[in-house]
């Protein structure tokens, strides 16, 4: 807690563990959610009508199991930490829009994978509710097209292979070269180019504190390792003014 009281600007990068709490597990541990499907490629979407059917099945399906999830202590204290001017931003590797239920705004959240709560147009960009692709899909049994263009409409998220969103990356690369304190909660930091960013932070001066239950690939360049329950480490700064 005093790392964060004497920081000046901090940001807060969080990967699938901050919402193991909220009841959605993560991807790649026993259970999560790639033991039973391996991902979808963003080429074979584009390029497969069948895989793009499977691909909104496997969404919808999801849909269901999740739809009572709730942002957790750790997205709760995080907000806190947004609400009262100590946290500048938050980078997300996630989908799932809790930041945003637990209320960190848009100017604040930098989403780097997109987000699962609406879909995109591939061609025009137009955005679409999942009512209405849910209902289409679900008349058809075909992935929908884009009514003002005829693309083909995807999740708002960033499939394996598909290029990241750039504006969103600059905006963390900027975050994280600005800040002075960079706190990574519930990443396995694996993944890149997202898991750059901390190690982008801490070459440029900026303390950098790791939360995670399991061990990460950046321990060992990390000022503090913190292994143990997020929500239970997070839950005491909700008190912090």
């Amino acid at each position: 807690m005093d790392m964060i009281t004497a920081s000046r600007k901090m940001v807060i990068f969080t990967g699938a563990g901050i919402s193991t709490e909220s009841g959605i597990p993560d991807f790649r541990s026993p259970g999560g959610l790639w033991t039973n499907n391996m991902p979808i490629y963003f080429d074979d979407f584009v390029r497969s009508a069948e895989m793009r059917a499977e691909a909104w099945r496997r969404k919808f399906a999801m849909e269901d199991s999740f739809a009572n999830a709730r942002p957790s202590r750790g997205h709760k204290a995080v907000a806190h930490l947004v609400r009262i001017g100590r946290a500048s931003h938050v980078v997300t590797q996630n989908i799932d829009n809790l930041h945003q239920a637990a209320g960190v705004g848009d100017e604040q959240m930098i989403e780097l994978h997109g987000n699962g709560s609406f879909a995109k147009c591939l061609s025009c960009d137009r955005r679409h509710e999942l009512d209405w692709v849910r209902s289409e899909f679900e008349r058809t049994e075909e992935s929908p097209n884009c009514p003002a263009c005829g693309g083909h409409v995807k999740s708002a998220t960033v499939s394996f292979g598909q290029s990241m969103p750039e504006p969103e990356m600059v905006r963390a690369q900027e975050a994280a070269l600005a800040c002075d304190l960079f706190i990574a909660i519930g990443s396995s930091l694996v993944v890149y180019p997202a898991a750059g960013f901390p190690i982008m932070a801490k070459k440029n001066g900026a303390t950098l504190v790791i939360l995670n239950r399991e061990e990460t690939e950046l321990d060992a360049i990390a000022d503090l390792v913190i292994h143990d329950e997020i929500g239970d480490v997070m839950e005491p700064l909700l008190g912090l003014n």
